[in-house]
């Protein structure tokens, strides 16, 4: 069985957009999970990608966090106080099935191949919490798109979320250092840093995630590895050379 196409990329532009897709075959887009860009923007960005560029875009933190959450600083609207219980958690609201429209009309603009949500740690799997998760999922127009979600935190046991994903048809993303993922016929790798963003990845943490990564042999893909620290770009760059070489 030949192995899944991986494609390599960092979380947010790290460098020009003329740049950037030379050296990588695909981005996972930062900017729409903090505030959606304007229409125009996506429909350049889309333009400027050659044939093949796969973007991958987290969606909008008013479907997964909180107004309590420190990056409802970069709105350009602040929330009402009258409207803070309603955003966030999936909840079946107006506010939050608004949300996901634009996230959905940003995935159509660029094509987006996956559709990124992460929760804040705060998001537990409570009774009111999963239940929220799975109406929202079961909702959803996808466009053929692909879902990854992000839990995190302990308390999210493997085998509930291997439940939740098989029942929402969800891939099951992680950073391949903390956790395994349980679900899914393609991976979704996001790397935070060992230990936090600073961290720089040694070339022996290349090596073993190159090693996972083969000891996936069984899923079909495509595979997606992004950075998400500090020096994303580079490392990014140094994995893809190793892989090219072995």
């Amino acid at each position: 069985m030949a192995e899944a196409r991986c494609f390599v990329g960092c979380c947010g532009w790290t460098e020009a957009q003329a740049r950037y897709v030379v050296d990588f075959p695909a981005i996972e887009l930062q900017t729409t999970f903090y505030q959606p860009p304007p229409i125009a923007v996506l429909k350049r960005w889309k333009a400027q990608a050659p044939p093949g560029f796969r973007f991958c875009l987290k969606a909008w933190q008013l479907i997964t966090h909180t107004p309590s959450s420190p990056t409802y600083r970069r709105l350009k609207s602040a929330i009402s106080a009258t409207e803070r219980e309603l955003y966030g958690s999936f909840q079946p609201t107006e506010q939050v099935w608004l949300a996901w429209e634009r996230t959905r009309e940003v995935a159509q603009v660029l094509q987006a191949d996956v559709i990124v949500f992460q929760c804040p740690k705060s998001f537990l799997p409570t009774r009111e919490n999963t239940d929220n998760l799975t109406t929202f999922f079961h909702q959803i127009e996808r466009d053929n798109r692909m879902i990854a979600w992000e839990p995190r935190g302990e308390d999210w046991r493997p085998e509930l979320i291997r439940e939740i994903c098989a029942e929402n048809n969800l891939i099951h993303c992680v950073d391949p250092f903390q956790s395994n993922p349980v679900f899914g016929d393609t991976l979704y790798w996001r790397l935070h840093g060992k230990g936090g963003y600073r961290y720089q990845y040694t070339d022996e943490d290349l090596a073993e995630l190159d090693a996972r990564l083969h000891a996936q042999g069984h899923v079909s893909g495509p595979n997606y590895v992004m950075f998400n620290n500090i020096s994303s770009r580079q490392d990014a760059q140094r994995f893809q050379q190793r892989r090219a070489i072995c």
